[in-house]
């Protein structure tokens, strides 16, 4: 390639000494005798034949100085310049042999990678792939294949923006990935991305026996806390005999306590549900007034252990439809975390008010509040701020929460300012 490539120069210096030798003949011509004219003509085809040899590719070729010892200045500049371009060819050579070798290196590494790579352009379409790629995706050939063919993308992502987001392939959906796609910066200024797929199966099988393995233990759980649930109203009921003021207060204690048990054991098995089979909900029509004054007369007494204070505001009367069950469980859990996370001696503002959209439910406290960093992560499974402030939690009560508010094709949004307050809102649409 390089040869056809300095052949545009050879044959032009080839043209001019032509030229050249061409002009030295028409000076002289009529001085010639025949036989300089044939050696002349003879001169000019060994140079042409010379010329086309190095066309094609021939570098050892060269006019003989002893053939044409008149145009041995000519002859002499002509091999000087094959030899220069022999030698350029075979830096070339090196240099393409060196970068062969370089790129068989930096592909056999990424090959090596536990992670599949695919460099896409900005449609999608898939420029050079890992070995890990063509084995996931079942295919022989790939390049000039949009990528989007063979995977799907579990978030609402656009590709380009994947990071560390869950997708799953559509050849095999029993294997699970983590993708994360970053723009090449290139001196030619195209668009170019480097897609990095992270086979994560074996974690997901694995987070699938444990929570397997949890539900089944907080299912067994379940029987004997609700049965200690009910003899603790017995108890209370004066159902085996008459209880002192302080035996009655230590009861109430034990049943808040055995309630905020029951709330967790339930929160862990509807998260089981959840990852398993998916979030069944079963909404009615119902008047939330009523549903969130009920919610906040039993809470609170949870409260005044911190000298809380539970304020509603609910602007008209309002009529919802959603999962009574499930709505509860979630508005519950936000004055619960109000109360763990708000300051002692504050109050807890509850308000609902409905727009043209749908009806919003907002909880809002004043204590810690939630960093920058957290605030992205709080609805993410496990994730817990607690052990930051020496308290508890399993980190799946916000989780869920979203998940519950999400199955209502509702949103479940949160605005903190640290050491001021957090606030959460639930919009439910009409």
């Amino acid at each position: 390639m390089y040869v056809f490539s300095l052949f545009k120069y050879l044959s032009f210096f080839g043209l001019l000494a032509l030229g050249g030798a061409g002009a030295l003949f028409f000076k002289n011509k009529h001085n010639k005798t025949e036989k300089e004219l044939i050696e002349l003509k003879t001169y000019f085809q060994t140079v042409e034949s010379t010329l086309n040899s190095v066309r094609y590719g021939n570098l050892a070729k060269k006019i003989d100085m002893d053939l044409y010892p008149d145009y041995s200045t000519l002859t002499r500049t002509i091999n000087r310049m094959i030899e220069t371009l022999n030698d350029r060819e075979q830096m070339l050579l090196e240099s393409q042999t060196e970068l062969r070798n370089q790129n068989k290196f930096l592909q056999a590494s990424i090959n090596s990678l536990s992670d599949g790579i695919a460099i896409i352009d900005r449609e999608g379409t898939i420029i050079n792939a890992s070995n890990n790629i063509y084995k996931w995706l079942e295919a022989d050939v790939l390049r000039g294949m949009n990528i989007l063919e063979f995977i799907n993308i579990l978030d609402d992502i656009d590709l380009f923006n994947l990071k560390n987001n869950e997708i799953s392939l559509k050849n095999n959906t029993e294997l699970s990935f983590l993708a994360d796609c970053n723009r090449l910066e290139l001196e030619d200024k195209k668009e170019r991305y480097v897609l990095v797929l992270k086979n994560i199966s074996d974690q997901k099988e694995i987070e699938t026996l444990k929570e397997d393995f949890v539900a089944t233990l907080t299912h067994d759980l379940k029987v004997p806390i609700i049965a200690e649930s009910n003899m603790l109203d017995l108890f209370l009921a004066e159902k085996f005999g008459a209880i002192t003021e302080k035996q009655k207060v230590a009861l109430d204690n034990m049943k808040a306590s055995n309630n905020e048990l029951i709330d967790l054991v339930q929160t862990v098995l509807e998260t089981y549900k959840v990852n398993s089979t998916g979030l069944s909900i079963y909404p009615e029509r119902f008047g939330l007034n009523g549903f969130l004054k009920e919610i906040t007369e039993e809470m609170a007494p949870v409260a005044l252990h911190t000298d809380n204070r539970i304020n509603l505001d609910i602007r008209g009367d309002i009529y919802i439809t959603a999962d009574i069950l499930h709505l509860k469980r979630v508005i519950k859990n936000l004055i619960h975390n109000a109360i763990s996370y708000g300051a002692a001696g504050t109050n807890i503002d509850i308000h609902a008010y409905e727009t043209e959209s749908g009806v919003h439910i907002t909880v809002k406290d004043y204590g810690q509040g939630i960093s920058k960093d957290d605030i992205k992560k709080i609805f993410q499974k496990y994730y817990s701020t607690a052990k930051k402030f020496r308290k508890t939690g399993t980190g799946l009560g916000l989780f869920l929460s979203k998940q519950i508010i999400k199955a209502h094709n509702g949103s479940l949004e949160v605005q903190s300012e640290p050491d001021k307050y957090t606030e959460f809102c639930i919009s439910i649409p009409k």
